[in-house]
């Protein structure tokens, strides 16, 4: 074949390539764009009077609140787990931004931190907008109830990388607190009260074990526990507990606070005592609002009771250490918003003992 056919045949196959993008290597800027237009409106409404910067900016700038005379600044991260698959097998993706603003600033206020932002990070395979938008409206959600400044976050795709329609989130929070009242920096007192506080459900932990109880279960997400969907039980979103503790914390000293999460009452109850100080401590599965999702699960699966106490929340989303005198004042302040109830105290530790134990 002479030289200038040859040219002439190369000259075609290139004008038939399509032409080189970013939207052909699998990320599609445009679908970005048209997503921020879509939660602005859910973002705005979340706008606290300290945000300086809007929606878009390379970065958030945002005034210390005035009432706060020696101000900490507190930070925190976290996810949702596997719960993000749960909520793509029921195709209900409204409440997991709700649980990812919950696990951050329900950490953040362990401390009596006030949140001010909230930033996350959403990654996918192949950006679904409308399913990115509802997740991005729960986030907002959650920021409403936290009073907290949804001020951006990133979305990313990375095609190749994740299996078709997943995703995955991941959250941050700053807050802010007076040097002078931060919670628990002492720790607890021996004699005090150890004050629980209803979740709402499983919350955001122990997925994994969950996800395995239904396939080895040949559970339907879609059949009924107590005229509830099992699916819908699993997908309540996380209680946010921020406004309670800091209207208590204006009326009463909290010595200490524990956000039950992952590793349960064993791991994250002695997180918030002293060495030498050992948590007593009452728990009934019918005592709580939530109990009964807990029982249901410990009756088709016949897990002891020490490990669903050693995962889970078991129906108690957060604990609160006071003093005996402030008891009474403690649970009419929080029984007002959630149910609260006392379920043990604090001792002293001996050497060798566990530093929680069930009566």
């Amino acid at each position: 074949m002479p030289i200038d056919d040859k040219e002439k045949e190369k000259n075609t196959d290139d004008s038939s390539r399509e032409e080189l993008s970013y939207k052909l290597s699998g990320v599609d800027v445009d679908a970005g764009y048209e997503l921020v237009q879509k939660i602005k409106p859910f973002v705005e409404k979340t706008r606290r009077p300290e945000i300086l910067s809007g929606l878009g900016s390379f970065s958030a700038l945002s005034r210390i609140p005035k009432h706060i005379e020696n101000p900490l600044l507190v930070t925190c991260t976290d996810g949702v787990g596997t719960k993000i698959e749960i909520a793509r097998e029921m195709n209900n993706f409204s409440t997991i931004g709700i649980d990812l603003v919950a696990m951050c600033v329900n950490d953040l206020v362990v401390c009596g931190a006030e949140p001010l932002v909230f930033l996350d990070y959403y990654v996918t395979d192949k950006l679904d907008v409308d399913t990115a938008s509802k997740v991005i409206e729960g986030i907002a959600k959650g920021c409403e109830v936290a009073k907290c400044s949804l001020v951006g976050g990133e979305t990313a795709e990375h095609p190749g990388s994740f299996p078709e329609n997943s995703f995955d989130l991941a959250g941050f929070s700053l807050g802010v607190v007076d040097e002078n009242a931060i919670i628990g920096q002492d720790g607890p007192k021996n004699d005090d009260i150890l004050i629980g506080i209803e979740s709402s459900g499983f919350h955001s932990n122990g997925f994994s074990l969950l996800r395995k109880v239904i396939s080895d279960y040949k559970l339907d997400l879609k059949s009924k526990v107590q005229n509830e969907q099992i699916g819908d039980i699993l997908l309540k979103p996380t209680n946010i507990y921020v406004s309670e503790v800091l209207a208590l914390k204006k009326i009463l000293e909290i010595n200490s606070i524990s956000h039950i999460t992952g590793g349960g009452f064993l791991e994250n109850i002695p997180r918030m005592l002293n060495k030498n100080q050992k948590a007593i401590i009452k728990h009934d599965f019918t005592d709580w609002p939530a109990g009964h999702y807990f029982e249901w699960l410990k009756e088709i699966t016949n897990m002891p009771k020490d490990n669903l106490v050693n995962t889970f929340n078991c129906g108690v989303g957060l604990v609160i250490a006071v003093s005996e005198s402030d008891e009474e004042d403690a649970l009419g302040i929080l029984n007002q918003s959630y149910f609260a109830k006392t379920i043990g105290r604090v001792e002293e530790r001996k050497v060798n003992e566990e530093a929680i134990s069930f009566v």
